[in-house]
């Protein structure tokens, strides 16, 4: 099959590699559409050690089941493989599984490629309606599903005034959760000048380039996960507010401790979404409750290594660039 294979810093280059084999209670699937994200960005950079090259990338994947009892059926991909034994996945929390593996990190190659194979109880099924470029976004929409629906419960109502830190798809699939969930006054955040013009044809939410001091937030979502976001977040989130950190951009620095200690913020770390999470996103998605859904950057697999290079200088107006 043809692959784009992520060989080192800052290189991809398709390949021919042999077509991948199920294992047991796997299926294979052909792969419609596969987006790129941050973290196949920072892969890419050389920045992951869990992702060493040579290796397939991509983990939001939408395509076609090729064999057994479901063959021809349309899913996304939850990327997700966890062991559902283990106390967290007994749970519901299975994101957490200790043993869990995901699509586009050794052993599970990805889905920058014709062809992957998935646990079976993985895959979600989508309407023959909805494009695969379309469905291939539940991944990262369910991000931010995930994270607005554990503030929800911490706050035990949906936030009044939202603040999101970030306008890609983390953040804007946040920003739509939030408005599907029943948060009203939001403001995202994004600095792109091209991205932040996207965002005001697509969407209805107040955009800023930075974040306004006059906020006074009950919730702010870091979508970008830098020193910098972590920063603002916890200086304008209100007392008694609460902060979710999705982004994973910078591992340390940021936070006003001290003020989060004096005015009692709520801080919550946030990793993907549980099983539940993700096909209750993809239902969102197919109902019509995230919007049309319709504002991905769509190019070739054969032009990824392009696709990477514009995203890394800023030239990207779209929350997101999908691989056909």
């Amino acid at each position: 099959m043809k692959a784009l294979v992520y060989t080192g810093p800052r290189r991809l280059e398709m390949r021919d590699v042999p077509d991948p084999v199920p294992g047991p209670g796997e299926v294979l699937i052909r792969v419609e559409a596969s987006g790129i994200c941050g973290s196949d960005i920072h892969a890419w950079l050389g920045h992951d050690e869990r992702r060493p090259a040579p290796l397939i990338l991509g983990h939001e994947v939408a395509g076609t089941i090729m064999g057994g009892p479901r063959k021809g059926e349309r899913v996304t991909v939850n990327p997700l493989a966890t062991c559902g034994t283990c106390p967290a996945c007994r749970e519901g929390r299975d994101n957490l599984c200790p043993d869990r593996q995901i699509i586009s990190m050794p052993p599970r190659e990805g889905g920058f490629a014709e062809y992957i194979t998935s646990p079976e109880r993985n895959l979600v099924p989508i309407p023959d309606s909805l494009p695969a470029a379309v469905a291939c976004l539940a991944e990262p929409l369910a991000c931010g599903w995930h994270g607005v629906r554990l503030a929800n419960l911490a706050l035990a109502e949906p936030a009044g005034q939202v603040l999101i830190l970030g306008g890609g798809a983390i953040g804007f699939g946040a920003a739509l959760a939030a408005k599907a969930a029943g948060s009203r006054d939001i403001t995202l955040v994004e600095p792109n000048p091209l991205r932040r013009a996207r965002l005001a044809e697509i969407c209805d939410f107040r955009l800023e380039e930075a974040a306004p001091t006059t906020l006074n937030p009950e919730l702010v979502i870091d979508a970008v996960g830098f020193a910098a976001t972590r920063q603002t977040a916890s200086d304008l989130v209100r007392p008694g507010g609460l902060i979710v950190h999705i982004g994973l951009g910078q591992a340390t620095d940021g936070l006003n401790i001290r003020r989060m200690t004096l005015q009692e913020v709520t801080f919550i770390g946030t990793y993907t979404y549980t099983s539940t999470d993700f096909h209750d996103c993809v239902t969102a998605i197919s109902d019509g409750r995230l919007g049309p859904c319709d504002w991905a950057e769509l190019r070739g697999l054969e032009d990824g290594a392009q696709a990477f290079a514009d995203i890394i200088e800023n030239r990207i107006a779209a929350p997101k660039i999908v691989l056909r």
